[in-house]
């Protein structure tokens, strides 16, 4: 990219009106995924309708489609909003799942599944998205997008489970965090941008190119996920601050904090950590984080990571959805919710 287009791309409102592009292109599967999270079960009709009420980014199916036309701007749309939906449903059934595991009572400001039906109904519902999932991918036919997606959801599981592993573990090391980072969040980032090379006939080159993009802005995404649970603002993420810390959940800015910390701090947020926290206390903790550059270093390595994602992107040719696709990576490190 050139300096200049790189400038062009930084003017907020440039930023805008790409960011309103991205929106029209996905606007079109929300009906499709109501279509195909639909069920003849009532409570499963309920339980869908609460999480989709809730809204959502769609960022998953965002770089499906847009992968798609970087490659071919004449790619099967058809198959590209199937294909994006697919991916928001699954990513729709890991929420649920991961609700019940973190006993989350809300989720966007709204209150979760499993708040609302409780864990049995939420779990089950869980299996039935992942279900309905599968279904739009048999129905696409396809062996190696098939292929593609189920080994990003092994993937996930197994991240889920190693992050599971990893709770209470307040001296959990940066290596093993960003594994589950890995696996977790950024492969199926990656895989909704292979989704989209895949459809669009992309070159070996050009799926690789894409495949890093997305592993990249999904290291940022998580990252940025990271930052706000300790930063955010409680009115637009829609969750209390610390949920991590009071999980016994220790991500980046906690791991950068620990060498930052006194004997008799140290003492405390361990004592603290997973356990019995005041409000005072998470206060004090996040205030430390600020001021002694665990937050800092953190959103360091998630602009890095969307750095490289830049930077691998721009191995593709110049058209307005490699624009989007780039708006989309500075999207997911700035973003306050």
């Amino acid at each position: 990219m050139t300096a200049q287009s790189l400038s062009l791309l930084k003017n907020p409102e440039i930023q805008a009106q790409l960011l309103r592009k991205v929106s029209e292109e996905v606007a079109e599967i929300e009906q499709i995924i109501r279509e195909s999270t639909n069920s003849r079960v009532d409570l499963i009709r309920q339980v869908s309708k609460q999480i989709l009420d809730a809204g959502g980014k769609r960022i998953r199916p965002a770089f499906v489609i847009l992968s798609g036309k970087v490659v071919n701007p004449d790619a099967d749309m058809d198959r590209l909003r199937k294909l994006g939906a697919c991916m928001e449903i699954i990513h729709m059934a890991t929420l649920v799942h991961d609700d019940v595991i973190d006993s989350a009572g809300t989720r966007r400001g709204k209150p979760t599944a499993a708040a609302a039906f409780g864990n049995t109904t939420a779990i089950m519902s869980g299996d039935v998205f992942l279900a309905k999932a599968m279904s739009l991918l048999a129905a696409d036919g396809d062996v190696e997008v098939f292929r593609t997606v189920a080994d990003a959801v092994c993937e996930i599981a197994e991240g889920e489970v190693i992050e599971l592993e990893a709770r209470g573990d307040f001296d959990l090391d940066e290596e093993h965090h960003l594994e589950i980072l890995q696996m977790k969040t950024a492969s199926f980032i990656r895989c909704c941008c292979e989704l989209g090379a895949i459809v669009a006939g992309a070159t070996k080159a050009q799926r690789e190119s894409l495949a890093r993009f997305g592993q990249h802005t999904g290291m940022a995404f998580q990252i940025a996920d990271d930052l706000l649970d300790y930063r955010g603002d409680k009115a637009k993420t829609g969750k209390p601050i610390a949920t991590d810390f009071r999980d016994g959940q220790a991500t980046l800015p906690l791991i950068y904090l620990r060498d930052n910390l006194s004997e008799a701090e140290s003492h405390i947020a361990r004592r603290r950590f997973g356990g019995s926290v005041n409000e005072d206390e998470i206060r004090m903790i996040c205030d430390w984080m600020d001021t002694r550059g665990a937050f800092a270093k953190a959103e360091a390595l998630g602009t890095e990571h969307i750095s490289t994602a830049h930077d691998r992107l721009d191995e593709l040719d110049e058209s307005l959805a490699r624009d989007m696709l780039h708006a989309v990576a500075d999207y997911v490190i700035a973003r306050q919710s």
